[in-house]
């Protein structure tokens, strides 16, 4: 898959996506947080050759994202205080 402005905000956007559907609270915020960190850490670089190393990183983190989040939901646990209270 070529590494296109497109192509990178798509990925942005599934791993957003993906790191949404898990259940427990903190695996979801802190998913979340290294998601937006990472990808405005990364935002300036220039280098192509980085560039395609951080986007094949990505696609890789999807993929451990999406089985973390199966695995992950199979063993439920009750909603936190945090989040009964949250609208």
């Amino acid at each position: 898959m070529a590494c296109s402005r497109n192509a990178t905000l798509q990925l942005y956007r599934n791993l957003l996506k993906e790191s949404k559907k898990w259940c427990n609270y903190n695996f979801r915020e802190h998913a979340l947080r290294k998601i937006r960190h990472e990808f405005r850490h990364n935002k300036a670089l220039n280098d192509t050759a980085k560039i395609e190393d951080c986007f094949k990183k990505g696609l890789e983190s999807l993929e451990v994202l999406k089985r973390q989040v199966t695995i992950g939901n199979l063993y439920k646990t009750d909603k936190l205080v945090i989040e009964l209270n949250k609208r």
